[in-house]
């Protein structure tokens, strides 16, 4: 319901952890609260790539917040992980999951390029051939992601430390104290703010 009296909720959303220790049970209950207000994508980033590490564990933590919360209501929604060790997992919301890190970012950028350099060698494409579209095509941490609407970057740094930097051109970003104990309301003040923003696309 929340969800549906915003104005304009994001597609992707970006969680952004910028702190030492990272949460997994708040981490959790963010993603489940971005399914349950009906955000379609979600991704988990921190800088020391503890998450996807660790992505099991956060996984079962989000399953279990999910049962709490939505409960019997869960047979309503369907959707899966994106990282492969969980593909197929069902999420219990029309949301899909990736768990980044900073190898998703420039140095996945650099795979690409590399990439498209080998297909400019064997004479598959010209030079003339790279464009936005097919760089977006050749990333692969982000296939069959849309660019993130809206990044929630929790701590102190005053940076998303890599996070997507390719993607996140014409994203909106909103920095919060801290993922740790974080409250409903404050994601929820979140979705607010991104929603009364007019985004003018660098015009």
């Amino acid at each position: 319901a929340d969800g549906r009296a915003l104005p304009k909720l994001p597609v992707h959303v970006g969680l952004v952890v910028t702190e030492e220790e990272p949460s997994y049970a708040d981490m959790a209950s963010l993603v489940v609260w971005c399914m349950a207000v009906g955000i379609s994508y979600v991704s988990v980033y921190d800088h020391n790539g503890i998450f996807k590490r660790n992505n099991s564990r956060l996984m079962d933590e989000i399953l279990k917040q999910q049962q709490e919360l939505m409960g019997l209501d869960c047979s309503k929604y369907t959707g899966e992980f994106a990282n492969h060790d969980k593909t197929g997992q069902v999420l219990n919301c029309q949301s899909t999951l990736k768990v980044l890190s900073p190898e998703d970012g420039k140095a996945d950028i650099v795979k690409a390029a590399q990439n498209f350099c080998q297909l400019v060698a064997q004479q598959q494409r010209t030079h003339s051939d790279l464009d936005v579209n097919m760089l977006d095509n050749l990333l692969s941490s982000t296939n069959g992601f849309p660019d993130p609407d809206l990044v929630l970057k929790f701590g102190p740094v005053d940076s998303t430390l890599g996070f997507l930097p390719w993607h996140i051109r014409l994203t909106e970003i909103i920095s919060l104290p801290s993922h740790l104990n974080i409250s409903y309301e404050d994601f929820f003040s979140a979705l607010h703010h991104y929603a009364a923003c007019e985004q003018r696309w660098g015009k």
